[in-house]
């Protein structure tokens, strides 16, 4: 089942997700961050480069290329020189892994990660959707345009959609929430507050 990925605020560690098939359409954020700012602009994707028998066209990634995605995740500034005398290979090399990695879409671009609080935003809200199930991937989407929200899930169990979205004061979540139960097609919701943050890091790799 697709789903939509979010296109309101941009918060995270440079990752930034589109629309995508059922296991991530979400925007990750980075630990402790904010809406990010982006230090650069995500590159236009060619076609991904498939690995041998991957089937899925999945990028085929090897050694020296996840080492240079763990790089960026560390610091996006990161350049081809300093990882190449840090990774022992060519700068022609580093660059050119770059550029693929960006053109197969692995990288979808870079941006700074921002501690939250700094911008006001003190409220996190996970909130659970029940949505009726032939209108699912329109909530979806309709729920992803949605100003302050950080992540769109599409989730098994008695819930369909799960959705994090952060807030400035609590008249600010209460708005967003009543607008999220007059979403065409949404039958029921169920918010949380957090009350701290133990951790908040979408970074893989």
């Amino acid at each position: 089942m697709a789903r939509a990925g979010r296109t309101g605020p941009r918060w995270g560690s440079g990752q930034q997700r589109g629309a995508g098939g059922r296991g991530g359409a979400a925007a990750g954020r980075g630990a402790g961050t904010a809406p990010a700012a982006a230090a650069g602009t995500a590159p236009a994707a060619a076609g991904p480069r498939q690995g041998a028998g991957s089937g899925g066209g999945m990028p085929a990634l090897d050694d020296l290329d996840r080492r240079i995605v763990r790089r960026l995740l560390v610091d996006g500034r990161s350049s081809a020189r300093r990882m190449a005398l840090e990774m022992g290979k060519a700068t022609v090399t580093i660059a050119s892994r770059m550029r693929r990695l960006e053109r197969d879409g692995v990288v979808l671009g870079y941006s700074a990660r921002v501690d939250s609080a700094s911008l006001g935003y003190d409220l996190t809200a996970i909130i659970e959707v029940v949505a009726k199930k032939d209108m699912l991937v329109e909530v979806e989407r309709a729920i992803s345009e949605m100003p302050d929200v950080c992540a769109v899930y599409d989730v098994t169990g008695g819930t369909d959609v799960m959705v994090i979205a952060k807030f400035r004061s609590r008249a600010d979540l209460s708005g967003f929430v009543k607008g999220l139960a007059s979403v065409p097609h949404v039958e029921s919701t169920n918010t949380r507050v957090a009350l701290g943050t133990v951790k908040e890091d979408f970074r893989v790799g």
